[in-house]
């Protein structure tokens, strides 16, 4: 059980976050490319780059929480004879 949540947090994660970085790389360029101009990267892509970031940390959660309650809500009771 362990090495599934350990395989979420050292592989998936930072798949998540590198597909993060990826695109705010292209939504960068694609700006540049189309000539916006600076007051869009002081508040517009700031809030758009915050809104990635907490959507993938949402899904992050929801893709570990069920083996995390799994994790601690393990009965260990003894068998009756």
């Amino acid at each position: 059980m362990k090495s599934k949540i350990l395989f979420k947090i050292f592989l998936i994660l930072p798949l998540i976050l590198i597909v993060d970085y990826v695109l705010m790389i292209l939504l960068g360029c694609a700006t540049c490319l189309f000539g916006v101009g600076n007051d869009f990267y002081c508040g517009t892509y700031c809030m758009i780059g915050k809104i990635i970031l907490f959507i993938s940390s949402v899904l992050f959660i929801f893709l570990i929480f069920p083996g995390i309650k799994h994790y601690f809500n393990r009965k260990k009771n003894a068998k009756t004879c």
